[in-house]
């Protein structure tokens, strides 16, 4: 028998059951405690930990592992996962998992990387160590961390580089094959230290009194998903003066035909190719659709060469990175990073010499487009595997949708690709700039994954994290994680609408529970902001709302008293829904206090009624109007019968306003499917209908010229084809 090994879920604290038996300030300790190496310097650095056991009998046990920051867990040189799962201090990811091993000698291995100010904005950190904590006393003792002889040693050759426009994402690499511990998942190599001992594991429900310390919850999600593609096709193989690219256009003229062959075989994994020495090969391979990946390089040769895998959503139709054109087509485009005006977004690898050593990355990176530079110094270098290892949350549709139209379901196959892409252990706004989970936008993708699968595991997570970044002021954080703080004060109102959308899509009324305490800090926090007339000023943050081009910073106009219509009716809005939410959680008291500050509050909206036009102004000088004020005042349902028609009416009018960008035409869609007029909206569908012939293969930020080719917000048509045109919802 192998060993065998399998992820296991659990609902509570593995050690709860210890806790009553403990003296107060003891009760929520683990038995097994975080180590670390002795002497690590400051961040950034990678570790690594190992731990040498033989079992004179086959036997099975189950273990909690976490690290911060993360980790890749090694048995017997293979790895068997990865995490922790993105979360906080305060709750702080475990994962578990089953062993089942023969009678042998057994090497545990742990590369953890710890990155500080180098991190992803998303990537927390209480202290950097390391964590392994089995069931079982006699297991605790041969295996635990704080009991059993776990060395360390800090690995060197990982160089960290800025990562220029991809800010959010944390420092790419320059890995030197020369300073790697080669065989390290093995356990091998010199230079291994016994750790100290930290605190103990703490359970994040029961440990109250501490200092700072990891405050631990077992992980919920599935693991990410980690398989091999062979993908893409080379377009082009040129010979290259210096290892520049960026102000080099790619011409079909430059390109090498008795070369790319064996590019394309390496590529889909059927060939190796063998560069000479004193030379520089530029390869350029469209992947046919937008990957999230882990590169993974066997090389052999080459010492003193380097191989560099950069990766673009897109190319340019300028150097100055001014416009895409259709993404589909590289000739005369530049493989350039916008705004930086450079190479591109990656990692380098500079080759030892050795024979079939596999270079790898600690984090992933994405695109459409990869660009592989190749130099040689006087030794010749074989490129023999090149593999993407795909990674993202395992989200797939369990329901279909088809139509006549062939252009609905071509938009919705760029959207369920989009949304794959900003699925990870968190949903993301997009992969390759920020990789954050911003509230506005994790919305539209948590209802989106409500109308496609069964799975809200991400949903929950999400609406857990924003609950976790409250301030005391009462709003939630813009994104979270994030250790970067940011407050958007409209989005702290759509967490609510996100627990609204759950308790009518999710039929989990003590989960619904467990959050209302922060919804509730986050109507307060509004009702503080309200002025005499009974409606809320300023709040003071980002008030961003959506891209509308004649908005500063997307916020939406404020007036000279510093009202908005468009945020009033907003909170108008969600306490409505609150007073339901509250009504839900047996708060008959509370509910009818949400449902009269609603009503106050739509009562105090009536000034920015503009009866000749069937519109509500933005603000108090009459002059600005937009869509988005009309639709959340039709989705406020506080509107009468007749003035809902007359809003509608003035929507639907050919009357000059601010229209919805592709965040915002969610409500939009929301507010067309409450008027009964989805005719409309597959009219405003073309925003959506018009990518793919740009050569797309997932859903953008914005209308061009777009930043981000791959924005999940644009994937809610989806939701809307099931919950709007079919009308299916709860």
């Amino acid at each position: 028998m192998g060993a065998l090994f399998e992820r296991v879920y659990l609902s509570e604290d593995p050690y709860a059951s210890d806790s009553d038996a403990k003296s107060w300030g003891e009760r929520g300790t683990w038995p097994c405690r975080w180590v670390a190496h002795p002497a690590p310097g400051s961040p950034p650095f990678v570790t690594a930990y190992k731990l040498e056991f033989d079992l004179k009998a086959a036997a099975q046990f189950t273990a909690h592992v976490t690290a911060d920051e993360r980790y890749e867990l090694f048995l017997n040189g293979e790895r068997i996962g990865r995490g922790s799962e993105r979360g906080d201090g305060h709750c702080w990811f475990f994962e578990s998992f089953r062993f089942t091993l023969p009678a042998a000698h057994h090497v545990l291995v742990a590369r953890t990387w710890s990155m500080g100010e180098l991190a992803p904005f998303a990537q927390m950190s209480v202290y950097p160590g390391f964590l392994f904590s089995p069931d079982g006393e006699e297991w605790i003792r041969l295996l635990g961390t704080g009991h059993a002889p776990w060395r360390a040693r800090i690995l060197g050759g990982y160089e960290f580089v800025h990562p220029v426009a991809a800010w959010g994402t944390g420092h790419n690499l320059i890995v030197h094959g020369d300073r790697l511990a080669w065989g390290v998942e093995r356990g091998e190599g010199e230079g291994w230290a016994p750790v100290i001992e930290l605190d103990a594991g703490a359970d994040a429900r029961e440990r109250h009194e501490t200092a700072p310390v990891h405050f631990m919850r077992p992980a919920t999600l599935p693991p990410m998903m980690d398989e091999p593609r062979h993908v893409g096709t080379v377009k082009l193989v040129a010979d290259l003066p210096a290892v520049e690219t960026h102000a080099i256009p790619i011409r079909e003229a430059d390109n090498l035909p008795n070369e790319a062959a064996a590019w394309q075989a390496l590529i889909s994994g059927r060939g190796s190719v063998t560069i000479p020495p004193e030379t520089i090969r530029r390869v350029l391979v469209d992947l046919d659709d937008y990957y999230c990946a882990y590169p993974e390089l066997t090389l052999s040769g080459g010492a003193g060469g380097l191989v560099r895998v950069n990766w673009q959503e897109s190319l340019f139709n300028e150097h100055e990175t001014l416009s895409k054109g259709n993404r589909d087509q590289v000739e005369g485009k530049f493989f350039v990073t916008i705004w930086w005006k450079k190479d591109g977004i990656g990692d380098s690898f500079l080759p030892e010499g050795g024979d079939g050593r596999r270079y790898e990355t600690l984090w992933w990176q994405c695109g459409r487009f990869v660009e592989i530079v190749v130099q040689t110094g006087q030794e010749a270098l074989t490129l023999d595997r090149i593999v993407l290892r795909e990674t993202r949350y395992p989200l797939e549709a369990e329901s279909s949708f088809h139509a006549r139209d062939p252009r609905l379901e071509e938009a919705g196959a760029l959207g369920m690709r989009a949304l794959q892409m900003c699925s990870h252990e968190t949903y993301m706004d997009c992969p390759y700039f920020e990789q954050l989970m911003y509230i506005g936008d994790t919305r539209l993708e948590a209802l989106t994954t409500y109308a496609l699968t069964r799975d809200d595991r991400l949903p929950r997570t999400a609406l857990r994290c924003f609950s976790l970044s409250r301030q005391l002021s009462g709003l939630t954080q813009s994104r979270y994680p994030s250790r970067v703080l940011q407050i958007i004060p409209p989005f702290s109102l759509w967490w609510i609408g996100m627990i609204s959308d759950f308790a009518q899509w999710r039929d989990d009324r003590a989960f619904v529970s467990e959050l209302m305490p922060g919804a509730r800090g986050v109507i307060d926090h509004c009702l503080s902001l309200r002025s005499q007339a009974g409606l809320v000023q300023r709040p003071r943050g980002w008030n961003a709302t959506d891209w509308v081009p004649t908005w500063k910073d997307g916020c939406p106009p404020f007036g000279s008293d510093g009202v908005s219509a468009l945020i009033n009716w907003q909170f108008a809005m969600i306490a409505e829904r609150m007073g339901a939410l509250e009504a839900l959680v047996g708060e008959r008291e509370l509910a009818a206090r949400a449902r009269r500050i609603a009503l106050e509050t739509a009562a105090g909206l009536e000034r920015f009624w503009r009866p000749d036009l069937r519109l509500y102004a933005d603000d108090d000088t009459g002059e600005s109007f937009s869509e988005h004020t009309q639709c959340l005042a039709i989705l406020s349902g506080l509107l009468t019968p007749e003035r809902k028609a007359a809003v509608g009416a003035g929507l639907l009018s050919s009357q000059p306003m601010a229209r919805t960008t592709l965040y915002f035409s969610h409500y939009l869609f929301e507010a067309l499917a409450e008027l009964g007029r989805t005719d409309v909206l597959l009219d405003r569908m073309a925003l959506w209908f018009e990518l793919k012939a740009l050569g797309l293969k997932t859903t953008v930020e914005m209308p061009e010229p777009t930043r981000s080719d791959c924005h999940a917000w644009g994937a809610h048509p989806l939701y809307h084809y099931y919950a709007s045109i079919l009308g299916i919802r709860p």
